[in-house]
């Protein structure tokens, strides 16, 4: 099989350890950057060109979409599906995903626990409704677009809140606010979702002082044991997003798992090194086992 990562940097840990994967598995590997795809469209069907060369006879790709190109990326995604590419993302689920607020709409429409969030368009007294929906302080306030911690803040009081509130406000930014999770005590837990199956999970503690867990903040990572409940959860919100391949982040509470956010890009190094486990291989198994199932008639494929 011919199997594209789509990555727009090859050094980057996820995308050499897929690649490894993917030439160990007896295929061929190749990186494409997606910001460098042409897509045409015409009568003769949907195409792709490559630095002016049209991509032909690729078997699957595996979309490593960065946030803050995710129009075009997902785009890409999308075109490749149209020419009946098999993707380990569909191009929907990772829209759904880069959408903060989109997702948790979806993951509680599906019954999920998750720390009691607010999203509003008045700003008059915003104090007095963060305090109406969420509790008493301390709160935590989230950019939408924000990524790895960036745009995350712990307001410890009411005044605080107003005070960040209104900041980004001034920046004509848009932000959700949730409820803070003391006993979580700065960490979460990334679990790891491929086909259906837990392959990997791990603790994040935030370094001392820090709320966020994130990686890129300095924060360290620890193999975990989940629990029954976890472990349900996790699964249940990779199903809810559409997403066959993910990193769920969760927190633990008082009174259970509690859902942050699905990723539909989840990066391998931490998790691989924290659990020494080969979830680049689980990937492109996935992707075997998908594109057998494509390649089978339609009445041998089990419903």
């Amino acid at each position: 099989m011919k199997i594209a990562v789509l990555s727009r940097n090859p050094n980057l840990y996820s995308t050499r350890r897929l690649i490894e994967a993917i030439e160990q598995k007896g295929h061929q590997a190749l990186r494409l950057d997606h910001m460098h795809c042409d897509i045409i469209m015409d009568e003769a069907g949907p195409s792709i060109y490559y630095h002016g060369e049209k991509l032909e006879q690729i078997d699957a790709i595996i979309p490593r979409i960065g946030a803050s190109v995710t129009f075009y990326g997902t785009a890409v995604v999308r075109q490749f599906e149209m020419m009946k590419t098999f993707s380990a993302v569909d191009s929907l689920a990772i829209t759904r995903s880069r959408d903060k607020l989109r997702s948790l709409q979806i993951l509680s429409r599906s019954g999920l626990a998750m720390p009691r969030t607010a999203f509003t368009n008045r700003s008059e007294n915003a104090g007095e409704y963060i305090l109406e929906h969420l509790g008493k302080a301390p709160v935590v306030l989230k950019l939408l677009e924000g990524t790895q911690g960036l745009g995350v803040v712990l307001a410890e009081t009411r005044k605080a809140a107003v005070s960040v509130i209104e900041a980004f406000e001034g920046l004509k930014a848009r932000i959700i606010m949730q409820e803070f999770i003391k006993e979580a005590g700065g960490a979460d837990i990334r679990v790891f979702v491929v086909d259906g199956e837990v392959v990997g999970a791990m603790k994040r503690q935030g370094k001392e002082g820090e709320f966020r867990s994130n990686l890129h903040r300095g924060g360290s990572a620890n193999v975990i044991k989940l629990s029954r409940a976890e472990k349900a959860a996790a699964l249940k919100a990779a199903k809810a997003m559409g997403l066959a391949i993910a990193g769920v982040d969760m927190l633990q509470s008082s009174r259970g798992p509690l859902i942050l956010e699905v990723n539909s890009s989840p990066g391998l190094e931490g998790i691989e090194k924290a659990t020494g486990k080969d979830i680049a291989q689980k990937i492109v198994e996935y992707l075997e086992k998908g594109l057998d199932k494509k390649r089978l008639p339609k009445d041998k494929v089990k419903a």
